[in-house]
């Protein structure tokens, strides 16, 4: 068995005190500190967070031990029977993948700050935890006491758990499953409609698999006074984070929604059903994979249209979600560069920020659309017989259960067989090529009775100078410029303060002021890194953002209706 314990005692400085206690094997140990984390691919040096690493044995006698790598340590055993590794780790940061110490709460992401004994992962763990006498313990791993249970190290580092005297906690069932809710931070919680709907889609979602791969879960949420967004699943559980307090049962209750049956999916897709490059996962370096578009496309889909098949979301709502999602897709012209192959391969690069601009799509964006055009396709070709739940639930129980990782040729013949055509045209223009989806998306919308229109945006900073732009210093600056646009032609740059035109200060009106020259010559006054340069518009290109809408079509055929209803059930 390997023994960790944890001491939170030190809440202002937020670190954390942790040991490792094992009995060697070896003259030679090495302990090794995860190098990234599932569910986000890619590289979290949590090494950085490391201080203090120290060894003794029984007696309290230093051993000698070399850092090899950025987060691997090499020790010398010696005679030691016991070995004691101490450290401290940096608790800082709250988000739903991070671990953190304040003084209301301990959240504890075991991949981050537990280092592991090298060859000795598939042992027993026990983690004893130093906390106040009055915290309640959330997670989903066995405890007894203040002390968790883990079988073996993939389990620990797959369990966060929070530890706080606030959490407020409530279960819902299905199918014998016990499924948990803990909110940690300040919310006033809507319990009766929260149960209710986490239940609905809770049961579809085990409806259209058949099975649940765990008989309890845990959605552990925490709920921040600002505005935030994020999720992270685990196998037994997932971290949700989000806010702001007042408005997570008001505005932006579906964004919880969301989130949740998005999370709860994972359970089935990525933790279950993995790629094969990450089967088993190798936590020293990078796990690359092509498919990202099944990972978290898949993903992205199924969790807004299970809010919709379970009747939690009407369809106008899924519809708003579905519109956001072409929105953004539209709105990157990184989709004529780099296809989703390409960019769930290059995660572990640049993944999750915007990077060099228009390089690179979203593997969820893209690969939600095009998981959109494939459960189409599957429900036309079959007359309404099969969908992509019937793929996803034979990758389950064919492959996840069977123990076997997925490849890329193994979804693709999967898709195959129920789209009974081949699928060598969609994957060489969608997935691994560049071509544009606007128009298959058109006609798959079309199939169920649903219509896509682009239009002007009605801002003229977009169409006209196919600029988007965020406040700042009470102007604007630029985030994002369309190639071959007006402000592209006229060289505008990223990261331009827009401070004029034509000699008149445009503070936050830059689109009032453009309207109010429409028909005039332009010359915009920009501020570029501390130096103020004029910019004469050349309005001729027509290249602009456009605004995508979806609407359900009046005078919808029979085969429409029939193909619709077999999408939303």
């Amino acid at each position: 068995m390997i023994r960790y314990s944890l001491n939170s005692s030190n809440q202002t400085s937020q670190y954390i005190k942790i040991t490792i206690e094992f009995e060697p094997t070896n003259e030679i140990e090495k302990i090794q500190l995860p190098s990234w984390r599932p569910g986000r691919y890619e590289l979290g040096n949590f090494a950085k967070n490391v201080k203090g690493f120290n060894v003794l044995d029984e007696n309290g006698n230093f051993l000698q031990f070399k850092k090899i790598t950025k987060d691997c340590w090499v020790v010398e055993v010696n005679t030691a029977k016991t070995v004691f590794v101490h450290y401290e780790y940096y608790a800082s940061e709250l988000n739903a993948g991070s671990t953190y110490l304040s003084e209301e709460q301990l959240y504890v992401n075991p991949v981050n700050c537990f280092a592991y004994v090298v060859g000795r992962e598939d042992e027993e763990i026990e983690v004893k935890l130093e906390i106040p006498s009055d915290y309640v313990i959330a997670s989903s791993l066995p405890i007894k006491g203040t002390t968790l249970i883990a079988e073996n190290f993939d389990e620990l580092a797959d369990s966060p758990f929070i530890c706080s005297n606030t959490l407020q906690h409530n279960t819902y069932s299905v199918d014998d499953v016990i499924f948990h809710l803990w909110f940690q931070g300040e919310v006033k919680v809507d319990w009766k409609r929260v149960l209710t709907d986490f239940e609905s889609f809770t049961k579809k979602q085990i409806e259209k698999f058949g099975s649940f791969p765990v008989d309890e879960y845990h959605y552990l949420i925490h709920i921040t006074p600002n505005r935030s967004y994020h999720g992270v699943e685990h196998f037994r559980s997932t971290v949700i984070q989000l806010g702001p307090s007042h408005s997570v049962f008001n505005e932006f209750y579906s964004d919880l929604l969301g989130v949740c049956s998005h999370e709860l999916y994972h359970t089935w897709n990525v933790k279950s059903i993995r790629p094969i490059e990450m089967y088993p996962y190798d936590f020293t370096k990078e796990n690359y994979s092509n498919l990202g578009y099944l990972c978290e496309g898949v993903t992205t889909y199924m969790g807004d249209l299970f809010l919709l098949k379970s009747g939690v979301f009407s369809i106008d709502e899924y519809i708003r979600e579905l519109t956001m999602q072409i929105q953004k897709h539209i709105d990157n012209d990184g989709r004529f560069n780099y296809s989703v192959a390409q960019s769930s391969f290059d995660t572990w690069l640049d993944g999750y920020v915007p990077g060099a601009p228009q390089r690179k799509v979203s593997i969820y964006t893209e690969g939600c659309l095009i998981s959109f055009m494939l459960d189409v396709m599957i429900i036309v070709n079959s007359e309404g017989e099969h969908s992509l739940d019937n793929v996803m639930t034979e990758l389950y129980t064919e492959y996840y259960l069977k123990g076997k990782g997925v490849s890329e040729n193994d979804y693709k013949q999967t898709l195959e067989k129920y789209t009974q055509t081949s699928l060598d045209t969609f994957y060489q223009d969608y997935v691994n090529g560049k071509c544009d989806f606007l128009p298959l998306l058109s006609e798959s919308l079309i199939l169920i009775g649903l219509e896509l229109k682009l239009k002007p945006t009605g801002k003229a900073s977009q169409d006209v100078l196919g600029i988007k732009t965020i406040p700042q210093n009470n102007n604007v600056v630029v985030k994002s410029i369309l190639p071959n646009s007006v402000a592209a032609l006229s060289g505008l740059m990223l990261e331009d303060e827009i401070v004029a035109l034509n000699r008149f200060e445009t503070s936050l009106d830059i689109d009032k002021w453009l309207n109010h020259f429409s028909n005039e010559d332009l010359v915009l006054l920009i501020k570029r890194k501390g130096k103020y340069i004029d910019v004469n518009i050349d309005t001729l290109s027509k290249t602009a953002f456009h605004e995508v809408s979806i609407t359900r079509i009046k005078k919808i055929e029979t085969e429409q209706q029939h193909f619709f209803t077999k999408w939303i059930n």
